[in-house]
């Protein structure tokens, strides 16, 4: 899927896009029992679907005489491309720089780090 502008999700759309990866395809009225409290209105789910529908990262299916709505984009996109976003917002585009800062704020162990070493020799053999 080519990134455009539409690709930017809200944190609404984010939201739900979560939970129809958990739990789709699913009906809307099911889908409102999985937020958190306070729920929000199912016309305001509905809604969010729909603009998700519009954007191309939603899909329904029949079902009876209602529609069950699933995500028609994997989660693994998504993932790449907002942690791509947030390492170039944030720390001009360096992973060295992110991955600096964990260590820094000692988010991130020598042990992870020497794990992670591991995983980027191996991947260079």
């Amino acid at each position: 899927m080519k990134k455009t502008a539409k690709d930017q999700l809200t944190p609404k759309e984010e939201e739900l896009m979560q939970l129809l990866w958990a739990h789709g395809p699913i009906s809307i009225s099911k889908l409102v029992e999985f937020y958190p409290d306070p729920k929000p209105h199912v016309n305001t789910v509905s809604t969010v679907v729909r603009r998700l529908e519009a954007k191309g990262f939603v899909d329904h299916e029949e079902a009876g005489s209602s529609f069950r709505y699933f995500a028609s984009v994997e989660k693994e996109y998504f993932r790449s491309r907002s942690l791509g976003n947030f390492i170039k917002n944030y720390f001009g585009g360096s992973y060295y720089g992110a991955v600096s800062a964990l260590v820094e704020e000692e988010k991130i162990s020598a042990d992870e780090l020497k794990e992670l070493l591991r995983i980027v020799e191996r991947k260079g053999k």
